[in-house]
């Protein structure tokens, strides 16, 4: 049967505590216990239906989480505070001391920064591959990799990775198949590929306001619970909690996320069209000069398009700031970073969002100054907004 994920979202019902079409918010930091014995199980990870400490978990953590699993048709989620906060502890709770895992080369600079120099400091070795290459990621696994990590739709260069070929593969050698899908929500559903963990920043596309942090890690309910252990889980021992309030607050906005991708995706689309007959290098999942077109095309739900990011090169970072100036200017959106706004908002990655990984790195793999991440936002006269940007590139020398 079809994999819907939006189908899945719209059939949660909740209550409020006093009949509300919205849930009642926990606003505690702890909860009390009738019996002693009690509290000792619920430490012990024995107590269905108990709640501990909001650094564990809480009623609204718990009401998003079991959302977000059924966006992503895993058995269980897990929220945090931010992006990161779901990442690091992804990775943690995999890997150790001489452990290693295998990663895409374009990935959040964050992401790439924690790899590249900060578990080092735990005995935690990555190699940093091209995810699109199944036979160099193959090559790259030894003795002691545990994961393989990758974005569905990597940042900023909008690569696409095979989940379904990348999952074989880590069966193979019994390793972890980690996906960021914070690009493409609805879209694409890694699990239904093979991902073990699927991770969202849900302060990008999911909430869609650009009011809070969040972030999620959906997988099977035994490494939620690994997660969450308070002996040995990461998410718990470091702390990278959800409050209920920002809970509650994205919960409601995941109720119209279908509607806003299939905008962002359609709004996208025009866009990266225009911009390639113009004769602009775009990239865009949904061109056919995209190199992995028909890939993207064998994963999606279909309705929700090719999604709202894209990128063009403008030849230098001169004119990529006096273009992303001005359009800002225009009232085109903002200089800024982050995507899944209801504007749209641009930046220069290889200066900003990517700018953890080294020039030379970069320039390896494709990143150059000149080139513009767009985050496509909901304008209802996408015409309108292509004719002035169109204006904008003219006035700066981009056409």
């Amino acid at each position: 049967m079809k994999f819907k994920p939006a189908d899945n979202i719209q059939d949660l019902q909740y209550f409020g505590e006093f009949g509300g079409v919205n849930p009642s918010i926990s606003d505690s930091s702890t909860y009390t216990f009738l019996s002693a014995k009690t509290m000792l199980d619920t430490f012990e990870g024995n107590s269905e239906g108990c709640y501990l400490y909001s650094r564990h978990t809480s009623p609204s953590n718990l009401y998003l989480g079991e959302a977000l699993a059924a966006m992503e048709g895993t058995e269980s989620a897990n929220v945090a505070g931010s992006g990161m906060g779901a990442i690091t502890p992804t990775i943690l709770q995999i890997c150790g001391n001489g452990d290693h895992v295998v990663s895409s080369r374009t990935i959040y600079g964050g992401t790439y920064a924690f790899l590249k120099n900060f578990t080092p400091r735990m005995g935690i070795k990555t190699s940093f591959v091209d995810i699109t290459k199944l036979d160099v990621v193959e090559a790259a696994i030894t003795k002691n990799t545990k994961m393989i990590y990758c974005e569905s739709v990597s940042n900023p260069l909008l690569e696409v990775a095979d989940i379904k070929a990348l999952s074989a593969l880590a069966k193979k050698y019994n390793l972890k198949l980690v996906v960021d899908n914070t690009f493409s929500p609805l879209s694409i559903s890694p699990s239904q590929f093979g991902a073990d963990v699927v991770i969202h920043s849900l302060t990008k596309f999911i909430n869609g306001s650009s009011d809070t942090m969040g972030g999620v890690v959906c997988a099977s309910t035994d490494f939620i619970n690994s997660q969450k252990s308070v002996i040995e889980g990461a998410s718990m021992l470091l702390g990278s909690s959800m409050d209920s309030l920002r809970s509650s607050s994205i919960l409601k906005n995941m109720r119209t996320l279908h509607i806003r991708v299939k905008q962002h995706s359609n709004n996208a689309s025009y866009l990266a069209s225009k911009f390639e007959k113009d004769g602009l290098k775009t990239v865009y999942p949904g061109l056919e000069s995209h190199p992995s077109h028909n890939l993207f095309k064998s994963m999606m739900n279909e309705e929700y398009g090719f999604g709202g990011m894209l990128t063009i090169e403008t030849g230098s970072l001169e004119k990529a700031n006096a273009l992303m100036e001005l359009m800002q200017e225009k009232n085109l959106g903002y200089l800024a970073v982050s995507l899944g706004f209801y504007k749209t908002l641009f930046s220069a990655p290889g200066t900003s969002t990517s700018s953890e990984i080294p020039e030379e790195e970069q320039v390896e793999m494709g990143l150059s100054n000149g080139l513009i991440r767009f985050s496509i936002g909901l304008d209802n006269d996408i015409e309108r907004t292509y004719k002035m940007m169109k204006d904008c590139m003219k006035q700066v020398g981009v056409l």
